[in-house]
């Protein structure tokens, strides 16, 4: 049964109370959310990894098409740094993927970096290593407790804007600018 409040397929904004943590700043995409918990991938967090070095650390060919040629490897979260979880569209036929709403997968399968080398991937990726895993309820408090803003999924804030402005940005889509929040915003 889905879970009627679920955030599957939202962006969460990180509040200045996480300014502390390791998801200060953070945007993540919530690619589950039911009983069992919430998993999602911080999207705007770079790693000093890039697409092709990463391409290289697998022994897939370097040749990297143009389009990955700067993509920076993203750290979707704390938990399971040493894996990676590719958000793509469109979903594709790949050996471990999940199909998401609005054309979008998530594959975590090595076919995918392998496409990604040969240029038959599909262009809108996000590729992140680790993800961000909260137990049942927990997301749902830490939202009470003022940590996060949550908006719908928005295609090119994903794929479009560049990592250092997805902050900013999702929080333009409420209307709020970044400089007006305070640590102790009020509980509206």
């Amino acid at each position: 049964m889905e879970h009627l409040n679920s955030l599957e397929h939202h962006f969460l904004i990180a509040m200045p109370n996480l300014t502390d943590s390791w998801f200060d700043k953070t945007v993540i995409y919530i690619v589950e959310d039911n009983e069992h918990g919430t998993m999602g991938l911080v999207i705007n967090l770079e790693h000093n990894l890039t697409v092709p070095e990463l391409l290289d650390h697998f022994e897939l060919p370097v040749e990297v098409p143009e389009i990955y040629a700067d993509r920076p490897v993203l750290m979707g979260g704390p938990v399971d740094l040493e894996h990676g979880f590719i958000l793509h569209e469109p979903q594709g036929d790949w050996q471990k993927t999940l199909p998401l709403q609005d054309n979008l997968a998530m594959t975590v399968s090595e076919d995918f970096l392998k496409a990604m080398a040969e240029g038959t991937a599909p262009e809108k990726t996000v590729v992140c290593l680790g993800f961000s895993g909260w137990e049942k309820g927990q997301l749902n408090e830490e939202i009470q407790a003022n940590n996060w803003l949550t908006i719908p999924y928005n295609e090119a804030l994903l794929f479009d804007v560049a990592s250092e402005q997805k902050w900013q940005v999702a929080l333009k889509t409420l209307g709020i600018s970044p400089e007006s929040l305070s640590m102790d915003a009020g509980h509206g």
